[in-house]
């Protein structure tokens, strides 16, 4: 997948999704956000919009140390050519956030040089199993697929 480096320094990837598999995708550009470990993250008026159904509540702490509660939706995104279903954080930013949740079994490359993000799946040999705590690990020590 390729993104751009916005004039602001920001890594951002256009991503299509929506409230389930059979309704129109909406595309929408996303900043990728490092420091969050969720999957997507999308304002109130955005969720609305796309009509995603909401599936309950999460607690979250945010960068500044706080605890605080957020409404969880579901929605449906197109990713490397796979149908995923996703929690949906709500808040009230404006800007939509892809978190490591989805990054998670692939490499990002991001230039400030040529402006150009790019996320590459990784190359995997069928041994590899996914752990609770949502990593890639590959079961075979003599494997060489880089989930090691």
């Amino acid at each position: 997948m390729i993104g751009h480096v916005d004039r602001q320094g920001r890594a951002m990837l256009k991503v299509s999704m929506g409230p389930s598999k059979t309704t129109a995708r909406h595309e929408l550009d996303v900043w990728i956000d490092t420091g969050f470990n969720g999957d997507l993250v999308l304002s109130q008026r955005q969720i609305e919009e796309l009509g995603l159904p909401h599936s309950g509540t999460a607690k979250a702490i945010l960068a500044d140390g706080s605890c605080v509660s957020l409404k969880v939706h579901v929605c449906i995104i197109h990713w490397f050519g796979e149908l995923r279903e996703l929690n949906v954080v709500a808040n009230d930013g404006e800007t939509p956030l892809l978190g490591v949740g989805l990054l998670s079994g692939h490499d990002l490359h991001v230039s400030y040089r040529s402006f150009e993000v790019r996320i590459d799946q990784r190359r995997i040999c069928g041994s590899h199993v996914v752990n609770p705590h949502r990593r890639f690990v590959c079961r075979l020590r003599s494997c060489l697929c880089l989930l090691r």
